[in-house]
């Protein structure tokens, strides 16, 4: 029956079947969801928001910390951090349009820099906790109990629980006009990693790092190596 895997929230009723809008495909032993646009479109604000957070896959999760010109600090959580380039390094961050992100992003044009902390299993929850809507004048560093710490004298506070930390300046600022949303592009300047999990190769061993990965918007996750892999080529 298709009772039990139609149970799609919308505006008019949050748990109504939408059965006949949906067509149920087989994959072996898994049943499949096929949503179009417009259904998509139907789903109710919040459900929609987690929906769509989830189908990209897993995530790289950061604390952000950014200051202001008046030395107020402010870290928030993002998982849109996405690597562009190694010559120079250069990382891309997705800002939110709405109020959530104020903050970081005006620290970010007002002083030129930030920082990119990895999210360590020790203290995801403190983590998660600065997705709150605190007024400016309040850190977050205080609020959730982690602390600032300072690297070479760089503006922009890191995580000093964080084992991975990454100081960055701003290099490009591009207000996307499809959703008001903002990308901004840093090149790294200070990347702060143990040793200990630097390969010889140059990668970095995110999972004895104790680095955690988002799915969705609040569902936190442990990594674990399945395999490396040689470098691909055509077959001979």
């Amino acid at each position: 029956t298709f009772a039990d895997v139609n149970l799609i929230p919308t505006s008019s009723n949050r748990m109504r079947l939408r059965i006949l809008s949906h067509r149920l495909i087989t994959l072996g032993c898994l049943r499949s969801m096929l949503f179009s646009r417009s259904d998509l479109q139907g789903l109710e604000k919040r459900y929609r928001a987690a929906f769509a957070n989830s189908l990209t896959g897993f995530k790289a999760a950061n604390l952000v910390g950014t200051v202001d010109a008046d030395s107020q600090q402010n870290l928030a959580i993002m998982s849109s951090a996405v690597h562009l380039g190694s010559d120079p390094f250069l990382v891309g961050l997705v800002l939110r349009p709405d109020a959530a992100n104020q903050h970081s992003r005006n620290n970010m044009l007002e002083t030129g820099v930030f920082t990119l902390n990895h999210i360590h299993e020790s203290f995801f929850r403190a983590a998660h906790q600065t997705a709150a809507r605190y007024p400016k004048e309040v850190s977050e560093f205080e609020a959730v109990g982690l602390t600032p710490a300072a690297i070479n004298g760089f503006d922009a506070p890191f995580v000093k629980e964080a084992h991975i930390r990454l100081g960055l300046e701003l290099r490009e600022h591009h207000p996307l006009a499809i959703n008001g949303t903002h990308l901004m592009i840093g090149e790294v300047v200070i990347a702060d990693v143990p040793d200990s999990v630097i390969e010889e190769d140059g990668s970095v061993n995110l999972a004895d790092s104790g680095t955690v990965t988002i799915s969705g918007l609040d569902s936190y996750h442990r990594v674990s190596p399945l395999a490396r892999l040689p470098y691909a080529k055509p077959d001979s």
